[in-house]
């Protein structure tokens, strides 16, 4: 019953590379960063401030430019070091086993 079909893949591209922000360190302003990090993130009080006392660390990732230096900038407001980073680009050369 073969009509002829073939399994084609394809690879999506997008044009906007993902970001991440990291947390560099929280600075002398703990709870300032803690709950600038509670507004970035959404996680409760407690969780903010597990994550801001582990420094240095990523708090988001795979977000878009202007997503992540929003973060970033919400952060330093708040007297964190804090950082965007692109994502290394993944190797997608291989297609998925069928």
């Amino acid at each position: 019953m073969d009509e002829g079909y073939e399994t084609e893949y394809v690879t999506l591209v997008c044009d906007d590379p993902a970001f991440d922000v990291v947390l560099l360190d929280c600075g002398p302003r703990e709870m300032d960063v803690v709950q600038a990090v509670r507004q970035v993130t959404g996680l409760s009080l407690w969780h903010s401030r597990v994550l801001t006392r582990q420094a240095p660390l990523t708090i988001l990732d795979t977000w878009p430019q202007d997503v992540a230096d929003d973060a970033v900038a919400v952060l330093r407001s708040a007297g964190a070091r804090a950082e965007a980073r692109q994502r290394p680009e993944s190797d997608e050369s291989a297609a998925p086993s069928p």
